[in-house]
């Protein structure tokens, strides 16, 4: 792998991609995606499927039902001695 990360080869790049998206960075500003439209339409074709997947398995919020059982749960635990 080259250290310079303007003029890293396709394979490099998308040898980091996992660990560079893993942490939060934006992947689409890295040098490399800057100058290499392979990259990019690969980039632009992985950010699709996330979304795509996102739709299929949506974010929903536990009711205050939930909260209030667990809640309560971990307040029964607390009164209980330990089993050490």
């Amino acid at each position: 792998m080259t250290g310079d990360r303007n003029n890293m080869s396709c394979e490099e790049f998308q040898g980091q991609l996992a660990e560079l998206i893993g942490s939060g960075a934006d992947a689409s500003s890295h040098p490399h995606v800057q100058t290499c439209e392979l990259c990019r339409d690969f980039l632009a074709e992985l950010e699709a499927i996330a979304a795509a997947a996102r739709e299929l398995f949506p974010v929903e919020e536990p009711s205050d039902r939930v909260w209030e059982q667990i809640q309560s749960a971990l307040q029964e635990e607390e009164g209980k001695p330990s089993a050490k």
